[in-house]
């Protein structure tokens, strides 16, 4: 996550929540070629991605857009996402 001044992560002992859902189940997923750079963190969740230098209306929840935001009961009463359908050939 990101200090809000800085643009660079937040200490390491601030524990990341969901932009999108406030969940604190947040994963690291991949570190930039360069060390210390950025991250993709995801939400258990949810499975909300993003990286840790994105602006804060993508990676800090009081910051992200409310008509975007989802509760705990969202997304236990959500439609069952589709599947993706297998790639057309040429």
């Amino acid at each position: 996550m990101h200090s809000s001044d800085s643009g660079r992560p937040e200490a390491a002992d601030a524990a990341p929540v969901c932009p999108r859902c406030a969940h604190g189940g947040v994963r690291t997923v991949a570190h930039s070629p360069v060390p210390g750079v950025w991250q993709v963190l995801q939400c258990a969740r949810c499975l909300y991605m993003w990286r840790t230098t994105e602006p804060a209306r993508r990676t800090r929840r009081e910051d992200y857009p409310a008509q975007f935001r989802l509760t705990e009961h969202d997304i236990a009463t959500a439609a069952e996402v589709p599947a993706v359908p297998p790639l057309r050939t040429r």
